[in-house]
């Protein structure tokens, strides 16, 4: 691609790490995309859970659709991205920030051990939320597709009638990686008919890449690969990285929602209280000496 159809904003991916997400631009259409590449971040959030290769694969596919669609967002909150089913792997979810914080767990999944989508998720259905830090949060739900997440995605856009926007998504387990296209409001384009044909055009074009070019191929690279002959602008990558939410003051709100009556029993049993978290495996241990205003009479109970 030369200068005359891809223009950047950065001199080098490299300075954001290998896990990244990256917006682009047509110069002469009202359609965006954005490109996810996740190294580390999928690495370190398996490392502390012993998944089989398949449910390492899907989770690495849910991280990376997490992160695409949260970009499409503006927001501060977060995007979670839910699965429940009659299959191998009763749930599965991935959530990512505003900041590009993301974590993502399957629950459930002790037995998992295919590698097909309809095995694993079979009879399931997909939640997208988003939570704002401020304002009421929002949940679209639609059935999971019999071939794979991206498919799910873009069957749930299909009928939200949103703007029109498509995902192609990579996992080997390893490394996860994603695509993402998505039309805007007509601003440089008022004809529906040109819109209509440049949106065929990037979508078929981006239709044709594969999995080891999501995964392995660095964006101005696959951009050149795709879009050589539409002038395409690419923006600064953005950081991704795993990061759990956890902590020890949310741990004792949950504590809190508890009857002190229940607290009792457990203290009484163990001399302590311990609470898990299941994203990173962090433990908070807590004794009765820290939850004694939760021990006393007239608590409200409230989680904060």
């Amino acid at each position: 691609m030369d200068d005359s159809t891809l223009m950047t904003d950065t001199a080098d991916t490299r300075d954001a790490g290998t896990d990244y997400s990256r917006r682009f631009l047509f110069d002469d259409a009202d359609i965006r995309g954005e490109l996810v590449q996740l190294d580390h971040t999928l690495a370190d959030m398996l490392a502390v859970h012993q998944y089989a290769p398949g449910v390492c694969r899907l989770l690495g596919e849910f991280l990376a659709a997490a992160t695409l669609l949260s970009t499409t967002l503006k927001f501060e909150g977060r995007l979670v991205l839910q699965a429940r089913s009659e299959g191998e792997i009763p749930l599965l979810m991935a959530e990512c920030s505003d900041q590009l914080l993301v974590r993502g767990i399957a629950r459930g999944a002790q037995h998992a051990t295919s590698e097909a989508f309809t095995q694993l998720l079979a009879d399931g259905v997909l939640a997208i939320t988003v939570e704002p830090l401020r304002g009421k949060p929002y949940q679209g739900i639609v059935p999971l597709s019999e071939h794979s997440l991206a498919a799910s995605l873009d069957a749930y856009f299909e009928q939200s009638e949103q703007l029109q926007t498509r995902l192609w998504l990579a996992s080997d387990g390893h490394q996860a990686a994603g695509l993402l296209l998505q039309q805007l409001p007509a601003q440089l384009q008022r004809s529906a008919d040109v819109r209509a044909r440049q949106w065929q055009h990037a979508s078929t074009l981006a239709a044709t890449v594969s999995s080891d070019e999501l995964l392995q191929l660095p964006a101005e690279t696959l951009l050149h690969r795709l879009y050589h002959e539409d002038p395409v602008r690419l923006f600064d990558p953005r950081s991704v990285r795993f990061h759990c939410s956890c902590s020890e003051q949310r741990s004792r709100s949950a504590l809190a929602a508890l009857p002190p009556h229940e607290l009792e029993e457990i203290l009484a049993e163990q001399g302590h209280i311990a609470v898990d978290c299941e994203f990173c495996n962090q433990q908070y241990r807590f004794e009765r000496e820290a939850l004694y205003d939760l021990l006393s009479e007239g608590r409200g109970g409230t989680v904060h």
